[in-house]
């Protein structure tokens, strides 16, 4: 049975189970409803165009604040990896801060900036950015001696050597970081937008807490889900796909 019928099997079950157990009337309406309450809410609110909109302004937000992180915690991961210094020191409070929960810095973000995208752009880069970091640094250290030293024999050095040898040998753990930073970016979003009320998908979640209107928060939730796995499987599960084949990795059955 190939996967994306295991997968639709079990989702299907999921449906099966949660009609069910609504069907026997263990709990109100209001607190759990129905599949197809939760399907009507969820078409009401793309053909009024509020999802969309929401969608497409968080889409936005994850993706710049998705790109600063790339852009900082990439370099600055090959250089803990490399630089015994920087490790030691500026390594140890990039991994100190990593146990911070990103929502966390929204308080700082406020005072800091205000009520204002920014803030929020603030807390999902901070977010997203110490686990790149601490990804593509595990990934430099952990390049084997031996492609180092015969790199080195070949007479390759400096900005060669890095491209050549430790960024190929690294490339899987920094892929898997950035695919936990994906993942971190977009929980920061979701909880941004949550406790600071502006147009996005947290805020339609918000609006839907505040009217007790469980179906629309479980629809925007379903969307929530719906946006991580389609990125997943369209972005990410295609370049590790390439990673295991260079590498010569075989996927399990």
């Amino acid at each position: 049975m190939s996967g994306a019928r295991r997968r639709l099997l079990f989702f299907a079950g999921l449906l099966v189970l949660w009609e069910v157990l609504v069907r026997l009337h263990l709990w109100p309406d209001y607190v759990i409803p129905s599949p197809l309450a939760v399907a009507r809410s969820l078409v009401d609110g793309l053909v009024s165009g509020v999802l969309p909109r929401a969608i497409l302004i968080s889409l936005r937000r994850v993706a710049l604040g998705y790109g600063v992180s790339l852009l900082i915690g990439l370099p600055l991961g090959l250089l803990l990896g490399r630089t015994r210094l920087l490790q030691d020191t500026l390594g140890t409070l990039v991994l100190g801060l990593q146990a911070l929960p990103s929502i966390c810095w929204l308080p700082l973000a406020l005072l800091w900036f205000g009520l204002s995208e920014t803030a929020i752009g603030f807390v999902v880069v901070m977010g997203a950015v110490l686990s790149i970091t601490l990804s593509t640094a595990d990934g430099v250290r952990n390049t084997p001696p031996l492609y180092l030293r015969a790199a080195r024999t070949m007479g390759a050095h400096g900005w060669r050597l890095y491209a050549g040898v430790i960024l190929p040998s690294a490339l899987p753990a920094i892929l898997s970081g950035m695919k936990l930073g994906w993942s971190f970016a977009w929980r920061s979003l979701m909880a941004a937008e949550l406790i600071y009320i502006t147009t996005g998908l947290g805020q339609v979640l918000t609006l839907g807490r505040e009217l007790n209107d469980m179906t629309r928060v479980l629809s925007v939730m379903l969307v929530i889900i719906a946006i991580g796995l389609l990125t997943d499987y369209a972005v990410f599960r295609p370049a590790e796909q390439r990673v295991r084949q260079r590498w010569g990795l075989q996927g399990g059955s």
